[in-house]
């Protein structure tokens, strides 16, 4: 499960961008990726790792959530049934 989110670019400055993904170890657990920058900059990247997929996908949808509200539009989306914004 990915989303790819932007913000709308600024006067003179790169937009910025959050992408989130969603995917599943080969031990059954959940790995949710968070990274974030500006488009041609640098780039955070942070990993948290789930033991099931409720709590995971619960944590997908937090940090989706907590994006739109500061800003950011959702662009892409792969493997997400019902987007969000």
């Amino acid at each position: 499960m990915h989303l790819y989110m932007q913000t709308p670019p600024g006067s003179g400055a790169a937009p910025r961008y959050c992408r989130i993904a969603l995917e599943q170890d080969l031990l059954g657990g959940w790995t949710l990726y968070r990274e974030s920058g500006s488009e041609g900059g640098r780039a955070t990247l942070k990993r948290e790792v789930y033991l099931d997929r409720d709590a995971a996908l619960a944590a997908f949808e937090q940090a989706r959530d907590v994006q739109i509200k500061r800003g950011f539009k959702v662009m892409i989306t792969q493997g997400v049934d019902a987007p969000h914004g």
